[in-house]
């Protein structure tokens, strides 16, 4: 890479099932979900219409387990044309809170990884989501003080890294983004100038994928967290 082996300062990493469990909880909630509404739509055919309204309402509610609750609740009421029972509103809105108080399970080589870099290149946080449930996972998580710098924004995009990276960084071009979501976290750091760093998570998002860049000189794929350390050495 020559000259730009040299130049990486700041690293930038994602939190939902990059640092932590996250999606697993989604998928559980849908289950009991599909449960509830069993006598009045099959389960594919129920999460299909709450897919159809989550797409719906990111421009509303944003990313998050309150924007997903209000899916549900959404999509309860469409399918049964408005007859859905107060009761099942209620499960509904218990499950999204019982999701909101759901500890925090740090997924592997995370803690040795952040700590090995810590020090030597500025570490940011960047998430999206709800502000208070982003804030108390990463309260308990207890990798708070690993990081120089924290975003919870809206979504992620090519300004997004732009901004981040030149706030807190030496620039999009000095920096590098690590994270499980293709579309949200590698291809538009990588947009900005920036490496990307893609992670694999079992369980992620239908509409967090994209195909990977293959052909950019700044995209990396790794197996896992612990194989990332070689990798920034290499670059810089």
């Amino acid at each position: 890479m020559g000259g730009l082996a040299q130049n990486l300062t700041t690293i930038g990493f994602d939190a939902d099932d990059t640092l932590w469990q996250n999606e697993q909880f989604f998928r559980l909630t849908e289950a009991q979900f599909a449960d509830l509404l069993a006598d009045h739509a099959d389960k594919q055919h129920l999460l299909s219409r709450l897919l159809d309204a989550e797409r719906r309402n990111l421009g509303l509610y944003g990313f998050g387990i309150k924007g997903f609750t209000l899916s549900m609740i959404e999509t309860a009421i469409e399918v049964t044309e408005g007859r859905v029972p107060a009761d099942v509103i209620a499960k509904i809105l218990a499950a999204g809170r019982e999701m909101l108080r759901h500890p925090i399970e740090t997924l592997p080589h995370v803690h040795e990884t952040l700590e090995a870099l810590a020090g030597r290149y500025r570490l940011m946080l960047i998430t999206k989501g709800d502000l208070f449930d982003q804030e108390r996972k990463l309260a308990q998580s207890g990798l708070g003080d690993i990081f120089d710098a924290v975003e919870i924004v809206s979504d992620k995009s090519r300004e997004t890294y732009e901004r981040i990276f030149a706030r807190h960084g030496d620039g999009a071009g000095r920096s590098m983004m690590v994270g499980n979501s293709l579309k949200s976290d590698v291809v538009p750091a990588l947009q900005a100038g920036s490496w990307g760093v893609y992670v694999p998570h079992d369980l992620t998002w239908v509409l967090e994928h994209a195909d990977e860049p293959e052909t950019e000189p700044r995209f990396r794929r790794l197996s896992h967290l612990g194989e990332l350390l070689p990798v920034v050495e290499t670059i810089g």
